[in-house]
């Protein structure tokens, strides 16, 4: 980060660490899941800097950033199926086992 507030490049960085997502970005795109990802969601990042991760520990806004990133991940990513859905699906598959979740 030190290099990056001296040259003001733009610097771009691929994370699964959400914690590290929001203490490091200024905007954070997230990606659907799949072979065909797309972007799904950008949110942008409104801290000061310097960051410090203990302090910002208890801050409401990193708090709440981080809740949008696993909000994105847990709730708006999962594509589970109706477990009514997969019975149906096996009773008309002559007895295959339907998977309860589609990727």
């Amino acid at each position: 980060m030190r290099i990056q507030s001296e040259l003001h490049n733009t610097v771009m960085m691929i994370t699964h660490d959400v914690d590290e997502a929001v203490l490091l970005s200024d905007r954070i795109v997230m990606m659907t899941n799949g072979p065909s990802a797309t972007i799904g969601q950008v949110l942008d990042i409104d801290l000061p800097r310097p960051r410090d991760r203990l302090a910002l520990a208890d801050d409401a806004r990193y708090n709440h950033y981080r809740h949008e990133v696993l909000s994105f991940l847990y709730e708006k990513q999962r594509k589970v199926e109706p477990i009514s859905s997969a019975r149906a699906r096996t009773a008309a598959g002559a007895g295959k086992p339907a998977a309860a979740l589609r990727a």
